[in-house]
């Protein structure tokens, strides 16, 4: 079911301009797939889904599809134009945004793969990354300036 449901959603993201997750649902139930905001929430995480401009100033959902590299231009630059600051409690690595710019650049920093980073989770302008270990956090901050700084 989540693989067929997952599948339905690539298509109604490619077919139509979905602007929000209850737009989402909508179609997924006239699809005749049943399922909740908690469902398309996660189903979101999982196809690694983010928001783009679209006409009008609107912005629609798409798919991220990573390069090879694992660090695709278009990552870099989320990253960069996003950033504002980072710090570091132990093993939790938090990292401020502009607002509204912490989904795509906790899916940047997911897209990097990089092996010290267990996962994310993004707000609105602010970011909560998990890190296998303190020293591993030092590494990930070295990286995410190195990037930032060659956007500067």
């Amino acid at each position: 079911m989540k693989v067929s449901r997952h599948a339905k959603i690539i298509e109604l993201i490619n077919q139509y301009n979905i602007e929000t997750q209850e737009e989402l649902a909508d179609r997924l139930n006239n699809a005749g797939f049943k399922v909740t905001q908690a469902t398309i929430s996660r189903d979101i995480r999982d196809l690694k889904l983010t928001k783009v401009a679209s006409d009008g100033g609107r912005q629609k959902y798409v798919v991220l599809r990573p390069d090879e590299g694992g660090m695709s231009e278009k990552y870099v630059r989320v990253l960069q134009d996003g950033y504002v600051s980072m710090d570091m409690a132990q093993n939790i690595l938090v990292i401020k945004t502009v607002s509204g710019m912490a989904m795509a650049v906790a899916a940047a920093v997911d897209a990097m793969d990089w092996s010290e980073v267990v996962g994310c989770i993004a707000g609105d302008d602010t970011i909560m990354c998990a890190i296998r270990t303190v020293e591993d956090t030092a590494v990930v901050m070295d990286k995410i300036r190195k990037i930032v700084s060659k956007g500067k």
